[in-house]
Order: C-alpha cells, then structure tokens, then sequence
C-alpha cells in the first residue's frame, strides 16, 4: 500500500491523497480543518496513533487473570473483557477528536453516526476466546468504510507487534522481521487448496452441512485463528477463508487488505461482504467460484 497522505489547504478546490480508493471529499477538508489548526492530515500516522493506543490498552490485561463477561445467548459463548472495551473507548475518542463528523460502529461500544459518509468500523479484539486462554491469534480490527464500501483496513497484533494494512490498491506487513507487501498464492483447484475456518461452531446445521461438502474438497481443512486466518491469505499462505455469522465488525478491516493483495472476498452467494453474514475469502477467482459453487450445489 502506498504512503496515504491526506492534504489540506485553504486555495485548493479538491485534497489530494495517494490512496486511490478513498477519493477524498470537501466534507474530509472540512473534518481536517476543524479538527485543529492543521494544514495536513497524516493518515497514515493516525491508524499507527490508533493501533498504538488501543494496544497500550489491551496489553496490560493480556496473559493475566483478567475477568471475563459473557453477552453471548443462551448455549452461545460470546466472552468480553476490560480490555476489549478499554481498546474501544480510546480509539473512539481519538477518532471523534480528529474527524467529529465521522461515524464510528463499534463491537462493544455500538453505533455513533452509522449513516455519515466516513464511518470507521471497530473491533477491539477480534478472537476474544482465544486472548481469554492466552493464544497469541487475535488482533484488533480498524476499518474505513466510504458511502457503506470498505476502503481501508487494519489488522494490528500489538502482541506480536504485526500490522497488515491494505486500501484495495495494496497491501502490507509490519512486524519485528521488518515491511513488505503483500500478494496471495494462485490456487486453480479447490483440490489444491488450504482452507482455513475459526470454527465449526459457527455453522447452523444447514450451513454445517454445506461447509463439509467443501471441507471435503479441500486438500487441508484447519480451524482456528479469526483475524489472523484473513491475513494469512493476504500473505499468500492459505487459499480460502470460509465462514458464518460475521458482523459487520469482524471482516470489513479485513476486506481492503485481502483485495488491496490480490484476493478476492464475497458473501457465499457473491455478493459484497461489508454486512457480514456468510463469508468466502480466496487468493484466485477460480478457487474462489468452485468453493461458492460446491457451498451452493
């Protein structure tokens, strides 16, 4: 993904941004301006300001024997901690100080001006059951939607110190072995492919069954990993990422950075993924059609 420099100034008609999907509006002038005396907004350096704070938040509570709520219905266990919230309040309040006319949706906190034309969509910790039992597969979601359509995403494992990032036009890595881009596999053949899912436990019975027709398929079905199985894919080592019963929260971060790598991301029955639902991820178009078409067959 190119450097996204946001710029604004008092004799220009138009901003300019290098972030080709997100064609920047007078309204986003207006935002920047408001937002303090500035003469440009680094955007870039805010999603980093974002992933920094919300992961000094969520650290301290990391590994340790933190209190676990469940807001999960009856026979479904849906845990959230002190941290996921604590993460969520402050990257919503650094968001509504930089841009105020933004929408923000949010997994624990709810909804602040859904319908705007920018609205950040957040999820504090995406794989909450495995940060309550310490596995380092989890990661907090960042995402820009414009007119409801993703156009940037974040994934940052404070944990690990990882970030992917992606805005449809490109995707990168940032970890302790340093930055690189990143581009998915080819995969021709759902016979020669690695499919991986969080778990089977998010399938109804019908969905159940649907998935095992794919699971069979597959040269290698593996479970576990929200987040990180997305952008896995991204990094070109896993085909496809099946899935049901996403919000919105949990795949539109992860939309931009798949596309912006070269992937591909769709409901089951190929339509645009932002409201979540039943979800089909895949690094080739081919795999991609085989899979919707054996989950529809």
């Amino acid at each position: 993904m190119s450097c996204v420099v946001v710029t604004w100034r008092r004799t220009a008609s138009k901003p300019s941004a290098r972030l080709p999907a997100l064609q920047l509006s007078d309204r986003w002038m207006r935002d920047t301006h408001r937002a303090g005396d500035m003469t440009a907004v680094d955007f870039a350096a805010f999603v980093d300001e974002l992933a920094d704070a919300s992961g000094e938040k969520i650290l301290p509570f990391f590994r340790t024997a933190l209190g676990v709520e469940d807001k999960g219905g009856a026979g479904r266990f849906d845990p959230v901690t002190e941290a996921d919230r604590a993460a969520e309040a402050t990257i919503r309040a650094l968001i509504k100080k930089t841009f105020p006319d933004h929408g923000i949706v949010g997994e624990e906190l709810g909804s602040d001006n859904p319908d705007a034309e920018y609205v950040w969509v957040v999820d504090p910790i995406d794989g909450t059951r495995a940060f309550i039992i310490g596995y380092p597969i989890w990661g907090t979601l960042i995402g820009l939607t414009r007119f409801g359509e993703s156009v940037f995403g974040m994934m940052h494992q404070p944990f690990t110190r990882e970030r992917f990032t992606g805005d449809r036009q490109g995707a990168k890595y940032r970890g302790p072995a340093g930055e690189r881009s990143l581009h998915v596999r080819t995969c021709a053949n759902v016979s020669d492919a690695v499919m991986l899912t969080t778990s089977p436990q998010m399938f109804d019975d019908a969905e159940r069954e649907r998935f095992h027709r794919l699971e069979k398929k597959v040269r290698l079905p593996r479970f576990g990993g929200d987040c990180y199985a997305y952008c896995m894919l991204a990094a070109g080592h896993a085909d496809l990422v099946v899935e049901a019963g996403l919000k919105p929260f949990d795949i539109v971060a992860l939309i931009p950075i798949i596309t912006g790598a070269g992937g591909i991301v769709t409901t089951w029955d190929g339509k645009p993924a932002e409201s979540g639902g039943r979800i089909i991820a895949a690094c080739d178009r081919r795999v991609h059609q085989q899979a919707m078409e054996i989950l529809n067959a």
